[in-house]
C-alpha cells in the first residue's frame, strides 16, 4: 500500500469523525481569494467585449489550474523526497480538508433543526448558507426540497468527485479538481457579468465532472439497495430522469435521490430574482417532509463509504 493510499484512507476517515473545525483556514478559502484576485487583475487588461471577456476567463482558468495543481504538487514532491512522513501527513491532511462528508451533513442537519425547533425563517436562512437559489419566499416544501437537492448534487461534487481525482492522482490532482470547481461556483453564471468571463470554467467544471457525476449516480443506486432504500426505483428514475437539469452533471445524483426517496425534487427555482422553469425530477409517490433531510444524509453517507471502499480496493489491486 502506498503513501497514497494511506492518504486517502485516513483522510476519509478523519472526515467522517470530525468534519471540518470552522476555526481552521481551508484551502478552498484560498483558491476562492486566488479566482478573485485574478479576476479584478485580469478584467483591468482585457477590453470589455465579448472576445476580450472570452479570453480573460480563460487566462484565469488557465492560471488558477496551473496554481492549483502546482503548489501542492511542489510541497508534497519536497516533502516525500527529503521527509516522507511528513509528506503523508500533509496528503493526508489535505485530504481530510478537501472531502465534504461531515460538513455536508453538518450543514443540511441545521436546515432539519431549523425546521422542527425554529421559524419556516430561519430554516430559509439555514438553507441560503448552502445553496445558490433565492430563498426568502421558499414553503417548507421549497426549503427541504432544496436541501435534499444540495445533498445529493454535493454527494458527487464533495465527496465522490475529490475521492476519484485523489484515487486518479493524488492530493494534486484532487486540488485541480477542486479549484474547477470553485471557479464554476464563482464565475459560471449566465449573467451579464459572467456570461463570456465565467464561460470557460463553467465548461471545464463540466468537462471534469462528466464521468464523477455518472460514477456517483451508480454508487447511489448500489448504496440505494444497501442501506435499506428503494433501490428499484432509484435507477428507475436515474435512468428516466437524469438529463433533466441545465447542467448535464446535477440530475444524475438528483435523479437518484428523488427515486430513492419517492419524492419529486426541482422544477421552477428564482436565482438572483430572476425566474428559471426547470424540469421536475422523479415522481411525486408520496409528500416532501423534514425527514427527508435526514433520508438524504443516510444515502450521502452510504454513498461515500461505498465510494472510499471501492476506490480504495481499486488503488490496492491496481
Amino acid at each position: 500500500m502506498n503513501y497514497g493510499t494511506i492518504a486517502l484512507a485516513a483522510g476519509f476517515l478523519i472526515d467522517l469523525l470530525i468534519g471540518d473545525p470552522r476555526w481552521l483556514y481551508h484551502p478552498i478559502c484560498f483558491i476562492g481569494n486566488l479566482i478573485s484576485f485574478l479576476e479584478k487583475r485580469i478584467r483591468k487588461i482585457f477590453p470589455k467585449t465579448q472576445k476580450g471577456e472570452l479570453f480573460g476567463g480563460a487566462l484565469e482558468v488557465l492560471l488558477v489550474c496551473v496554481l492549483s495543481f502546482g503548489i501542492p504538487f511542489g510541497i508534497l514532491a519536497v516533502l516525500y523526497r527529503f521527509c516522507p512522513v511528513l509528506g503523508l501527513v500533509l496528503e493526508t491532511f489535505w485530504c481530510y480538508q478537501l472531502f465534504a462528508t461531515k460538513s455536508l451533513k453538518t450543514e443540511s442537519m441545521k436546515v432539519y433543526d431549523r425546521l422542527k425547533n425554529g421559524t419556516l425563517s430561519d430554516a430559509r436562512y439555514a438553507v441560503s448558507m448552502i445553496v445558490g437559489r433565492d430563498t426568502g419566499e421558499l414553503s417548507e416544501e421549497g426549503v427541504i426540497k432544496a436541501t435534499v437537492e444540495t445533498v445529493a448534487e454535493n454527494t458527487s461534487d464533495g465527496i465522490i468527485a475529490p475521492m476519484l481525482y485523489m484515487a486518479l492522482g493524488g492530493v494534486p490532482l484532487m486540488f485541480l479538481y477542486k479549484g474547477i470547481n470553485t471557479m464554476d461556483s464563482m464565475l459560471g453564471y449566465k449573467n451579464d457579468k459572467y456570461l463570456y468571463f465565467g464561460r470557460c470554467a463553467a465548461k471545464l467544471d463540466d468537462a471534469a465532472n462528466f464521468f464523477p457525476a455518472r460514477i456517483s449516480g451508480f454508487l447511489m443506486i448500489a448504496a440505494s439497495y444497501l442501506f435499506g432504500m428503494d433501490g428499484k426505483n432509484a435507477a428507475k428514475i436515474y435512468f428516466r430522469d437524469r438529463k433533466n437539469h441545465a447542467s448535464p452533471n446535477s440530475a444524475q445524483t438528483e435523479a437518484v435521490m428523488a427515486g430513492a426517496l419517492k419524492i419529486q425534487l426541482a422544477g421552477n427555482a428564482y436565482y438572483f430574482g430572476k425566474l428559471y422553469e426547470k424540469p421536475t425530477i422523479g415522481d411525486p409517490i408520496r409528500p416532501v417532509e423534514a425527514e427527508d433531510i435526514r433520508r438524504s444524509n443516510r444515502l450521502l453517507y452510504g454513498t461515500a463509504i461505498l465510494g472510499a471502499a471501492v476506490f480504495l480496493a481499486l488503488r490496492v489491486l491496481v
